[in-house]
């Protein structure tokens, strides 16, 4: 493949980058902020595709279809919340417990394994045809972009609220959050139920890029999801400090991630590696500060001087 290939691929791969950005920051809310690595992401995410393919094929807007995909999400996240606080299933646990069972919801929305919709037939909001040649209002890269910074903004205002620094608080410290009077059990459910809205969002807005709503489209999502936070903390941990500027450090490491995938095809690497490069990238940017502390950072002098 030439140079000129790879160029033409980039633009595709800076919009994928961006709609996975918005699950990325789903992703850090869990990970990051009530740490709990949540599984129930990769049910979330095909779970936002299908109900919102499903609404345009029934003749909703394409407005209405993404505000039922987000609701769709919210109630995923406070199934496996109440199955984490309510019933006192370990989080990870209950995150595969509800992404299994989203499986056979996914299918019942659908009807079967995938649904398509023709492009040409309904008024998206975002599509790979909307990339090149089209008036700049309806790129799909500037309409991600700026449905980005309003999410960053508004997150940045709730977790600044009394209730988002008490979520905070929860995933810092559970038992001082709990003697300070804070309903943490609550929060963790809140939190569950934020961070899978905003996957399923990023689903609807996926299947409708991509133009069809697939039964396995969102196994290893939790994967790419990692990626893009560790991508993110590692190339801009230092740059960003602002809890605003974290979460579009998230976004610009999925768009990272997309470009590093794209250079991987584009040299003809086997695709059914993908998956494994994928785990082999998280592992090793995980392992990054581990082995900063152990292994490059220098010995503490003890004592005072003589």
């Amino acid at each position: 493949m030439s140079i000129v290939s790879l160029l033409n691929a980039l633009p595709g791969a800076v919009a994928q980058g961006l709609i996975w950005g918005i699950m990325a920051i789903g992703v850090y809310i869990t990970f990051r902020i009530l740490d709990i690595a949540d599984l129930t992401v990769d049910g979330t995410l095909c779970t936002g595709g299908a109900v919102c393919i499903m609404m345009m094929q029934s003749g909703h807007n394409v407005w209405v279809s993404l505000l039922v995909a987000l609701i769709a999400g919210l109630l995923a996240g406070m199934v496996t919340g109440l199955l984490h606080t309510f019933m006192g299933i370990p989080a990870i646990l209950a995150g595969i417990l509800t992404q299994l069972g989203l499986y056979s919801v996914n299918l019942k929305i659908m009807g079967k394994s995938n649904q398509a919709i023709n492009v040409d037939k309904f008024d998206l909001l975002v599509s790979l045809r909307y990339i090149k040649n089209v008036p700049i209002y309806r790129n799909t890269i500037l309409l991600v972009a700026v449905i980005i910074v309003v999410l960053i903004v508004f997150l940045y205002w709730f977790f600044g609220t009394e209730l988002g620094c008490s979520l905070r608080a929860t995933g810092c410290n559970d038992r001082m959050s709990r003697a300070q009077g804070i309903n943490t059990d609550f929060n963790r459910v809140l939190g569950l139920m934020i961070s899978n809205g905003l996957v399923a969002f990023s689903g609807a807005l996926l299947s409708q890029y991509q133009g069809f709503a697939d039964i396995n489209m969102g196994r290893g999502a939790i994967v790419i999801g990692l990626a893009a936070v560790i991508i993110g903390e590692a190339l801009f941990g230092k740059i960003f400090h602002n809890f605003g500027f974290r979460l579009l450090g998230v976004a610009l490491g999925s768009i990272v991630y997309y470009f590093v995938l794209q250079i991987v095809i584009w040299l003809g690497i086997d695709t059914d590696l993908l998956k494994l490069l994928s785990a082999a990238v998280v592992a090793v940017f995980l392992a990054i500060p581990y082995w900063q502390s152990k292994y490059f950072s220098r010995p503490v002098k003890r004592g005072g001087d003589r």
